[in-house]
C-alpha cells in the first residue's frame, strides 16, 4: 500500500513540475524560426564551393538573450549533386554527425519591444562535425514589427573542427570556410 502511494505522490510531483515548466515557457518570450538561412563558401583560385541550407531551426529567449541554432547538415543544396553527395559522405560524415549547432547567449542588452537594429554579439558553442569550439560571433540583430532578424557572417577553418580534407583536393577546397546566417524569428505564443 505504502508504494501505491509513493507512486502517486511521485506522479502528482511530476504532473506539477511539468505544469510549472509549461507556465514558465508560456510566459517566456519566444521568438524562433524552422526556416532559417546559413549558407557557406569556399573560394580558392581553382574551384568555388557554395550551398544554402533553408530549413534552419533557431529559437532565442529574450529575457536571458539565450539563442540556440540547429543544423542538419545533409539539408544543405549544392549546385553540384556530386559536391553535396562528398561533402556529407567524406567531410562533415553526416551519418556520423547529423548536426551542426550553436548553443549560446547574446551579450548586449536588447529591448525586443522597440523596432531598431543593433549590432551584436553571440557568445557560446559552436558544434561542427562533433568538434566543440567556443566562439563570439558577431552580427546584426533588426527588430521590426514584432519580428527578431539575426544575420551574420564569419569563417570557420575546417581543421577547428577536425574535418579532413584529402590532399588531392586541398586546392579545390579552403582553409577558412565564409558562412552567413540569416534568421527571422516570429513570436510565439
Amino acid at each position: 500500500m505504502e508504494i501505491g502511494n509513493q507512486s502517486k505522490n511521485m506522479k502528482k510531483i511530476m504532473l506539477v513540475m511539468v505544469m510549472v515548466g509549461i507556465g514558465f515557457l508560456a510566459n517566456a518570450q519566444l521568438y524562433s524560426t524552422a526556416a532559417g538561412k546559413v549558407g557557406f563558401f569556399s573560394k580558392t583560385p581553382v574551384e568555388d564551393i557554395k550551398a544554402e541550407n533553408t530549413s534552419v531551426l533557431a529559437v532565442l529567449k529574450a529575457e536571458t538573450n539565450e539563442l540556440a541554432i540547429s543544423i542538419t547538415n545533409t539539408s544543405f543544396a549544392f549546385d553540384n549533386k556530386l559536391m553535396q553527395e562528398h561533402f556529407n559522405e567524406k567531410y562533415m560524415e553526416s551519418e556520423k554527425f547529423p548536426k551542426s549547432t550553436f548553443k549560446g547567449k547574446i551579450n548586449e542588452k536588447i529591448d525586443y519591444t522597440k523596432d531598431g537594429e543593433y549590432a551584436v554579439t553571440a557568445t557560446g558553442i559552436l558544434n561542427i562535425h562533433g568538434v566543440e569550439q567556443n566562439r563570439t560571433i558577431s552580427g546584426t540583430l533588426t527588430i521590426k514589427d514584432g519580428k527578431v532578424q539575426l544575420v551574420s557572417n564569419f569563417k570557420v577553418k575546417v581543421a577547428d573542427h577536425k574535418i579532413t580534407i584529402p590532399t588531392i583536393v586541398t586546392a579545390k577546397i579552403a582553409e577558412e570556410i565564409e558562412v552567413k546566417v540569416d534568421l527571422l524569428l516570429v513570436k510565439k505564443g
